[in-house]
């Protein structure tokens, strides 16, 4: 692991998180095509060339986008395991994104993407300075609903008819986490300090 780590964003035992590069189409929509039994109806990740350009771009270029790949270590060839996203972001007092991931089929139900969604708390909340993410599940995906509880994110709602996905309008459920309050830990300090 101590070679691959040069190479992530952050890493941990198993997985490491770097950033979308364009140079990643081919693995990248070749997962994709292999995962599309897994992904269905839930998510719907771009499986040409032509249109990862388009949702790379968008994650490399837009400030109120991070993407993030997620790679098993050891893996010579890029080993492209999933993806996470914090898209939405929204700066000021709400200091907010959306989460956005997918694990791909040959990755599915190895506890891959729980380990790099504990990576991408630990930056939002870290160095991307963000307060809370928020994740907006189908009722029905039940393995998204787990991995977002074990992280510790908690329902907070349901919204009807909320994003259209696969040409119509789905119901959500709202999933919050918000960072840990220092003055959880120590006990100490003053909100008008952190003003």
């Amino acid at each position: 692991m101590s070679d691959d780590l040069g190479r992530y964003l952050a890493a941990g035992p198993r997985v490491g998180l770097r950033a979308f590069s364009l140079d990643d189409a081919e693995e990248f929509t070749a997962r994709a095509r292999e995962s599309r039994e897994l992904h269905r109806p839930w998510l719907f990740p771009p499986c040409t060339a032509e249109a990862y350009g388009v949702y790379a771009s968008a994650l490399i270029e837009e400030p109120a986008r991070e993407g993030f790949l997620v790679c098993e270590h050891g893996d010579p060839h890029g080993g492209i395991a999933g993806f996470l996203t914090v898209n939405n972001i929204v700066r000021g007092a709400f200091r907010s994104g959306a989460l956005g991931y997918g694990a791909f089929a040959h990755a599915a139900g190895r506890g891959l993407l729980t380990e790099a969604l504990g990576l991408v708390l630990a930056y939002a909340f870290g160095p991307l300075g963000l307060h809370r993410l928020e994740a907006n599940i189908q009722p029905g995906n039940a393995p998204s609903r787990a991995l977002v509880r074990r992280a510790g994110f908690r329902l907070e709602g349901f919204s009807p008819a909320m994003l259209l996905i696969d040409g119509a309008w789905r119901d959500h459920e709202r999933w919050a986490i918000t960072a840990p309050d220092p003055e959880d830990a120590t006990g100490e300090g003053d909100a008008t300090q952190r003003l």
